[in-house]
This record gives C-alpha cells, structure tokens and sequence, in this order.
C-alpha cells in the first residue's frame, strides 16, 4: 500500500477526493498547510488524516522548508501531492522528499503560473483542462505523468473554468496518477515519467470521447426528460445519426425514434440477401428474408402485425414503391433504408409524420465496440458480430436437421442476436414468427414466444418451426413448451449441466437440436 503526504494550501478538494477515492490503495498519512485557516484542516480531521501547520513568516525559504520537513519527519510516506500549495520547491526541498507531484489547472506547458484560466481564456483557445506533473524547482515545468482535457465554450469566465477544469479533469487525473504509483508502474528519471501499461489498442488504458452535439431533441424517453443527439464527425458508416429525413415538414426523430431506428438498421445489416425487420422498443416484432424487399416486408410484418403499430421499418435494400405501398397499410413511425425510388418517397412522403431516414449505403462495418454509460462509468466490448456457419454446428440429437432447417438455424440466430435476453424465436423459412424477449424465466421466454405464434402470427405458426434460444436452457421444459407447439427443431449454445436431460427431451419428441457453443445475450 502506498502513503502519501499531502501539501495543501486551501481546500484540498483533490487530495480530500484521492483519499475517499483510495486509489490503487493509497492512503493520505498526513496533510500539511501553511494556513492556520485553511479549509483543509477540517476536511482532514473529518477523515481521520492527521494534519499539521507550518506557517510562512519571515525567514528564509530554506529555513521554512527546513520546518516542513520536520513537521513531515513524524510520518511514513512514499508519495508527496501538492494541491493548490502556492510555494515552488528548492532542489534541496525536492532531493529530501519522495517524488511529488503537483496538478495544475492547464494543458502544460501551455499557462503557467497562478493565471491559468485567464491566460486560457485571453488566447482563445476552445480546449483546456489540466496536467499532473512531477514537481521540480522550475514552476509548472516538470516531467508530465498524465493530463484532461476539457472544453472551453463560448461565455466561459475564470469560474467558470475552473470549475469544470476542477470538477471535469483534475477530480479524474490526479487519482488515476496515484493510482500508477501506487500500482509501481510509474518510473520517473532524466527529465521523463514513463508508465507501464499505458497503452492504446482496442482497450486502451485511457478514453478520450469527444462528440459534438448534433441537436436537441425535443425530450428523451419521456416528456419530462431532457435530451440531445451527439454526432462522432470521425464515422463515416451507415447510421441513423447523420442520415438526412427526406419528409420536409415531417416532426423530427425522437430520442426512442433515434434508438429503435438505430436497433433496426443493426439488425437488418446482418443479412445479405433482401431483409426487413419491424421493430419496438428496440426489439424485433418481426423479421424476415425473402427474394424480394416487399416481400420479406410482408414475412416480417405478419408475425406480429399488432405490436409493429407505430413501430420503426427497417430495409437493407433501397426501398421501392411496392415495399412502400405495404408500409403505409398500417401507422408506422420511421422508415429507415438505404435509398428510396422516386415512386417510394412519392408513396413514403404523402403520410404525415412518418419520418423518412436515408443512411446511405450499408457497407463493411468499421466500428468494433459498442458501450454502455453506467453511473460513475460505462462498460465497453467487442460488438457480437459472430453468427454461426452450418460447419459451426454441432448435431447432438438422433435425428438430424433437414437442410431446411439448417437454413433456418442460421437465420434465427442472426435475429436473435438482436432480442433482448432471456430471448426464444420461432421461425420458418427465413421468417420470423414468434418472439419471446426480455423475460426473466427462459420457459416464460418459450411461452411467449408460442403464444405470439399462436395467437398474433398472420397465415403462419409454429407448426415445424425452429426454436433459437440465446443461452442453454437449463431444464428441459423449454423444450417440452416448445413442443406443444409444434417446433421440430432447436438451436442453443449448449454448456448446461443439464444438456443430456435436455437432448433427450428432443429425442423424445423427434426434435433435431444443434449447439452452436456461444450464446448471444443482449441486454440492451
């Protein structure tokens, strides 16, 4: 574990936040001030952290540093922080303590010195924030171990800078630099700081995320929420967030139009062959492919008719004045696609309010991440862009899968992957047509997904059909349910402790059952 010492000379909010913090298990041995008045003190006490003050009078620098360290030789520490402590340390000063570190409230060695904020906002600059360095005799001139960034707006003053460089980047910067030290991963020598591990790739050891706002939008998931639309200028995929809405006049996209469109658009990419996907709330009400756009509209439309009301369309072909004459048979919110005929905007624009988005062409994906804000963070991972092959699939029932139902494996698994878990799909062909999404209990899951065959499914059901399930089930009345309905046969990952029992419910009803060895939680 590593202990610091802290040099404080007001508040010492970042050390106050280094110790609640802990970072990397550090521990503030003591702090310091050289004001008897100073907020700190209280702060300190507050938590436990002995203090000391060693007040500036009249005698000579060397003499006052003397005193310091005095006051310091009573504790063990490793590390020497500095926060808002407005003295520059000799050499002798520095050569006596541990490494210190000090936080100042710039991007060095852009404004150094006391007027950090003011000197930002007299060059015009649109980017501050704030640099921890390692302390030397020359002011703000040390060897830098990390720094943040922060915007500058148009109508910031000093405070306002420093609140948000406080708040938004030293609050971040100085724990994540105790914290290396405090990991031993830090060396400092000859001028320069280096850390080991921080490094770029994939997962980098540090994100810098910076989006512009694109618009705001006129509430988010409900009226009495705020909310805005942020644009990355680097993408340049198919995306919902810079595609142009062909309907002039039409109300702009909503923060649930802008999710659901983007859901849909990710699920029909998944396909190559004309695909069309009704979605809800961010699930699929139906999907399907077909030989024509029309006609894999219809298959997708017809497993759940009643839940795609005002739901979003989504097409991964130019959509053509047949495909829109369907469309607009019944209320829809957004049609997303890659283009549009002239004869299907002339159909598309004639309906009020129905928003039209062009995402331009459907090509390779370049975005490997995806992310999830949570509070006091966000989770990211490599986007699940896997789906299986029938070479991934391994046969472990008696009877095997019909070509046909191969065919029907796969299409189900690249649909599912975009149901929220726990997630069951019945399909036929290459269609859709039951889903059971977002239930807690898997059989629940197969319940639904039956009862929406049965009971929602126009001119199909589950009579024949294939169950894709996004995890193993862990008994075998998810299969049992299933078939009651009719299903022949069944994808899953497989791995359950209970597989053998849950193959033989197969077998007992006939079923062909394939693993595919990975499963496709969703649960966003």
């Amino acid at each position: 574990m590593i202990r610091l010492a802290g040099l404080a000379g007001n508040r010492g909010r970042n050390l106050m936040h280094i110790a609640d913090l802990a970072p990397g298990g550090a521990e503030v041995a003591a702090v310091l001030t050289d004001h008897e008045s100073a907020p700190v003190l209280s702060a300190a006490a507050d938590r436990g952290i002995p203090t000391e003050v060693v007040e500036r009078g009249d005698d000579a620098r060397a003499d006052h540093e003397a005193r310091v360290r005095d006051h310091l030789d009573d504790y063990e520490f490793d590390l020497v922080c500095m926060d808002g402590y407005m003295r520059v340390l000799s050499g002798e000063m520095l050569d006596a303590l541990p490494t210190t570190l000090n936080v100042h409230p710039s991007l060095l060695p852009a404004f150094r010195g006391e007027d950090a904020h003011e000197q930002a906002l007299a060059a015009g600059v649109r980017t501050t924030g704030c640099t921890v360095h390692v302390a030397t005799e020359e002011l703000d001139a040390g060897p830098i171990v990390t720094q943040e960034a922060v915007p500058v707006y148009e109508g910031d003053d000093a405070d306002d800078l420093k609140r948000r460089v406080l708040y938004e980047a030293e609050l971040k910067a100085y724990p994540r630099a105790v914290q290396w030290f405090a990991e031993d991963r830090v060396t400092v020598g000859d001028g320069e700081v280096h850390v080991e591990g921080d490094d770029a790739g994939q997962f980098p050891a540090r994100r810098v995320v910076s989006d512009d706002r694109s618009r705001t939008l006129r509430y988010g998931e409900n009226p009495h929420q705020e909310a805005a639309l942020y644009a990355d200028a680097t993408s340049d995929e198919a995306s919902v967030v810079g595609a142009p809405q062909l309907n002039a006049g039409a109300k702009a996209l909503s923060y649930n139009n802008y999710n659901d469109a983007d859901a849909a658009l990710d699920l029909i990419r998944e396909f190559e062959a004309p695909a069309a996907a009704v979605i809800k709330h961010t699930n699929p009400a139906g999907c399907a492919t077909a030989d024509s756009l029309v006609q894999a509209y219809d298959d997708a439309l017809a497993t759940d008719a009643m839940s795609a009301f005002g739901g979003i369309v989504a097409l991964n072909r130019p959509c053509d004045a047949e495909t829109a004459d369907s469309i607009v048979e019944s209320f829809k919110e957004v049609v997303v696609a890659p283009g549009y005929t002239d004869g299907a905007l002339d159909v598309l624009t004639e309906t009020e309010n129905l928003r039209v988005l062009d995402v331009g062409e459907l090509s390779e994906r370049t975005g490997t991440l995806t992310e999830k804000p949570l509070t006091g963070g966000r989770l990211v991972q490599e986007r699940d862009d896997w789906a299986p092959t029938a070479d991934d699939l391994e046969i472990v029932t008696e009877r095997d899968p019909t070509e046909e139902e191969i065919e029907t494996m796969l299409f189900a698994w690249r649909t599912l992957k975009h149901v929220k878990s726990n997630a069951i799909l019945f399909a036929s062909g290459t269609e859709t047509v039951g889903i059971g999404m977002g239930q807690v209990s898997r059989v629940d899951a197969v319940r639904l997904a039956a009862m929406k065959a049965a009971e929602h499914a126009e001119g199909k059901d589950a009579q024949g059909a294939v169950m894709a399930s996004d995890a193993f089930f862990p008994f075998p009345d998810g299969v049992e349910e299933a078939a009651k309905s009719g299903v022949s046969a069944v994808v899953q990952p497989g791995g359950s402790v209970n597989d053998e029992d849950v193959i033989a419910a197969a077998d007992e009803h006939d079923m062909a059952m394939a693993f595919t060895g990975k499963r496709c939680f969703r649960h966003d």
